[in-house]
């Protein structure tokens, strides 16, 4: 008996699937959720979603400034938008999200 808990414990340790890894944050619902509230209708300046305009140049400095401008905050924004929770993924994938939308 105790041999068959070993092999399967053994087997159990080698064949069982590997965890799940966690899925990649949703640009979208991130944008959704936290930046549309202010980047929906300009509020505080903020340039909206769609306005190619505005974002040309944000856009053209490249998107780990923008990443950056996010996680610490510019002029009315707030770090990360208001919403401590966020994490950098988070932040990278609603700016790959608003990035996409500028084009």
């Amino acid at each position: 008996m105790v041999k068959m808990v070993a092999l399967l414990l053994l087997y159990c340790a080698f064949f069982a699937p590997a965890p799940a890894s966690a899925a990649a944050p949703d640009g979208k619902a991130v944008y959704s959720q936290t930046c549309a509230a202010c980047h929906a209708n300009g509020v505080a300046n903020a340039p909206k979603l769609a306005d190619r305009t505005a974002w040309e140049t944000r856009v053209k400095a490249g998107k780990d400034l923008l990443v950056a401008s996010v996680l610490k905050g510019k002029g009315a924004m707030p770090p990360k938008g208001g919403n401590a929770s966020l994490s950098e993924e988070d932040v990278r994938a609603a700016v790959d999200y608003i990035v996409a939308h500028t084009r």
